[in-house]
């Protein structure tokens, strides 16, 4: 009996953090297929997400982020926080931004979980309409 419960509370854990996203994520580039930078995304107390920039793994042309056009602009991209505002919804966290410190350009946001990856998707108006990253998890 005891083994029977050990295994449901095992597995009833392994379901909720199944969804979870909290964490250090290597970034994939979905055109060139090399890994970018680390993502560590965060619950804040307001239980939002936010994912911020803690390493980079390929040096990019300029260590700032001067095409931004709000309060990141010209502000160093290690340390940047280019996820914002996520909400969780189901196993589905959405209605927050992600930018792309490259450009600068910013973009609605949609992550799902799939095991030790993410899929990241960055569109502008309709969720058809835009593309998908996946992201790996740094163990």
């Amino acid at each position: 009996m005891k083994k029977i419960i050990f295994s449901f509370v095992a597995l009833l854990f392994a379901t909720l953090s199944y969804a979870q996203i909290e964490g250090k994520w290597k970034t994939i580039d979905d055109e060139t297929g090399q890994a970018k930078s680390i993502v560590e995304i965060t619950k804040k107390p307001n239980g939002q997400y936010y994912g911020k920039v803690t390493q980079l793994l390929i040096k990019p042309a300029n260590a700032n982020c001067t095409d931004c056009k709000d309060d990141r602009k010209n502000k160093p991209i290690l340390g940047m926080e280019v996820i914002r505002d996520m909400k969780k919804d189901g196993n589905e966290f959405t209605g927050g931004t992600i930018t792309d410190p490259k450009t600068g350009k910013t973009y609605k946001c949609n992550i799902t979980r799939s095991g030790d990856k993410l899929n990241v998707r960055g569109y502008v108006g309709f969720s058809l309409i835009g593309r998908t990253q996946t992201w790996h998890a740094v163990k």
